[in-house]
């Protein structure tokens, strides 16, 4: 089937990544057809729009979406803040119901983590986080009254629905099926009570359906630390969209950054197209100048070519990359050098 695959290479190192990415997907599975897309900083920048209703539609028709990474240069005060997270990220995200942020974390042999000796020793810390992408903290419901005053309210509020609680637990939990049978769901519900209720009577709900997983519960400030000092016991995570917004950076963090985080952000149903991108930004002090490491983009390629249906294309893909990694450990090469590496991997 010849896909059609809509690219967002965005703004500093995204181009440079992308190219890596789509020249091992050009080998691993023929056929791609790819659309691009200049959306970013640049594009706000030169025409003072970030995503129009025209350029959605088009979106809509692709099978899939990879994005590189969009931002403007540190200190700017061109591009206001949020704009291209609300304007861009956030808008696909809701626009095309990407109700699963899916990211996975895996700590490689040789690569540096913060981490302790005593903790990483012998141990397989390899996990996912299912974050639910749509409700939460980041619906925007919320308001300001008596601005820049000193009497000023601010709020947020927190959006959170059974259906959309129930179909991110219930991927979570078929996706533990195909992993180690661990599910953990990590929230707040002594003090967040209406919310947090509501998740932990929907995992027990659903946890009676697969009796083969075994279900456990942390608080969102326990699991941070669990996953410092024991991040082998997790297999996979399930949780809201803030909680797991701040549980995946520390998650990439200690398996050794975010230049090897890939992330997807899933259409449950297929009804629209789903997003897959490197969870590092757009890195503007080294654009250019071929020092971005491509491996996230491209592991995030491999769970794009996951999500298509072309599991086995996807694992070569994963094991090029890990081959890479454990050959290359200490050197120091050029964007395009990685990416003709794994590119000898797949032959």
């Amino acid at each position: 089937m010849n896909e059609l695959i809509a690219v967002i290479a965005g703004d500093g190192i995204g181009p440079e990544v992308v190219e890596q990415t789509t020249r091992i997907l050009d080998v691993v599975h023929p056929g791609f057809t790819y659309e691009h897309h200049g959306l970013g900083a640049e594009h706000w920048l030169a025409t003072g729009e970030v995503l129009n209703d025209e350029t959605l539609e088009q979106l809509k028709l692709a099978d899939a979406i990879l994005l590189g990474a969009v931002g403007a240069a540190p200190g700017s005060t061109a591009i206001p803040s949020g704009l291209l997270e609300r304007g861009l990220l956030l808008k696909l995200r809701f626009a095309f119901d990407h109700a699963v942020n899916l990211r996975p974390s895996k700590l490689y042999p040789g690569i540096p983590t913060p981490l302790s000796d005593s903790v990483v020793a012998g141990k397989d810390i390899d996990f996912v986080v299912v974050r639910e992408g749509t409700e939460g903290l980041y619906c925007g419901n919320g308001g300001s009254v008596r601005t820049n005053t000193p009497q000023e309210i601010a709020t947020e509020v927190s959006i959170n629905t059974a259906h959309g609680v129930e179909r991110v637990v219930r991927y979570a939990f078929e996706l533990a099926r195909t992993r180690r049978k661990l599910l953990t769901l990590v929230h707040k519900h002594n003090v967040l009570v209406n919310a947090g209720g509501l998740w932990r009577r929907i995992v027990a709900e659903i946890g009676e359906q697969y009796d083969d997983i075994e279900t456990n519960y942390l608080h969102i400030d326990a699991a941070t630390i669990k996953l410092v000092t024991q991040p082998d016991q997790f297999d996979v995570i399930v949780t809201d969209n803030l909680f797991g917004d701040i549980l995946t950076d520390e998650a990439a963090a200690v398996t050794g950054g975010i230049g090897l985080a890939a992330s997807a952000n899933l259409n449950v149903d297929g009804t629209f197209p789903s997003m897959f991108e490197p969870v590092h930004g757009s890195a503007p002090d080294i654009a250019g100048q071929g020092k971005a490491d491509p491996r996230a983009a491209i592991l995030s390629g491999a769970m794009m070519l996951d999500h298509l249906g072309y599991g086995p294309d996807a694992d070569k893909v994963r094991k090029a990359v890990e081959e890479d990694i454990a050959s290359s450990l200490g050197a120091t090469r050029s964007t395009k050098e990685i990416g003709d590496a794994i590119l000898g991997g797949l032959v």
